[in-house]
């Protein structure tokens, strides 16, 4: 059936490429690689992840299968996630979910290790990679969505200047029980 409308970043606009690094002052954002699993295996047993976060890692070869899928979903523009790093060291994670290139959408995470917090980290690395989905890949739309009781992630939705859309119902399981959500979003800036 033919479409109305033509997709507002073209099929490959990630595929074609190997994901990229993104300098950031003195921060990078790099694909994960295998040498981080034990960083992850200590991210994702800290109680403050855990809490906002719905998947654990207990092993070695989960956090292996966790660095690989994220090739897959690059593979498959569905996805991508980057290791937020201040040289060798990893400080957290920021990535794009429910990537929709057609409709030139997605979803925007994040998440620091507590050494790393109360520095603006997470702010600025989801800023990098915002700029990065808007000019270089094209998307139109930005969404991040956190649970209501994540007070520390709505202030980076806020500082980074995605607006609060309004509050999702019962939105996401956690391990405690159904969340409501904020919807926080920002569309591409005009051209200038």
């Amino acid at each position: 059936m033919p479409k109305l409308v033509s997709p507002v970043c073209a099929p490959g606009s990630l595929a074609n490429s190997p994901q990229p690094a993104i300098p950031l002052a003195s921060l990078t954002l790099r694909p994960w690689r295998t040498e981080d699993r034990p960083t992850l295996l200590t991210a994702f047993a800290e109680p403050d992840i855990q809490l906002w976060h719905r998947l654990s890692l207990e092993s070695v070869a989960e956090a292996e299968e966790w660095v690989t899928s994220w090739v897959l979903r690059w593979a498959a523009e569905e996805a991508a996630s980057w290791a937020i790093t201040l040289g060798a060291q990893v400080l957290g994670q920021v990535g794009l979910r429910g990537v929709d290139l057609a409709e030139g959408y997605a979803e925007l995470s994040y998440w620091v290790l507590p050494e790393a917090r109360g520095q603006g980290v997470a702010a600025r690395a989801t800023e990098a990679l915002a700029d990065w989905a808007f000019d270089v890949v094209g998307l139109h739309r930005l969404e991040i969505g956190h649970s209501v009781r994540n007070t520390a992630s709505c202030a980076v939705a806020r500082r980074l200047g995605f607006p609060l859309e309004g509050t999702k119902k019962s939105a996401y399981l956690h391990a405690d029980g159904w969340h409501d959500a904020h919807l926080h979003a920002r569309v591409k800036p005009a051209a200038r």
